[in-house]
């Protein structure tokens, strides 16, 4: 004979899922404007000024996404 023992797993209110979503997308929504923002502000800059700093035009999106990751 076998004995099983129950076990009850809780889950989140609904509410604190939706607030998490929310935080998350707003999260995702505020890297995305530092992204855009670099890529700009990096787009603007002369090929002089770009190698002044220590970077090239097919570097822009990779030091953008870096940016906005928070990477170091």
């Amino acid at each position: 004979m076998a004995a099983f023992a129950h076990t009850s797993v809780s889950y989140a209110p609904v509410s604190s899922r939706i607030a998490a979503s929310v935080a998350a997308a707003r999260d995702v929504w505020a890297r995305h404007k530092l992204y855009r923002a670099t890529v700009n502000e990096l787009q603007s800059l002369t090929g002089r000024e770009l190698a002044d700093i220590g970077l090239n035009r097919s570097m822009i999106k990779s030091v953008a996404m870096e940016a906005a990751s928070g990477a170091k």
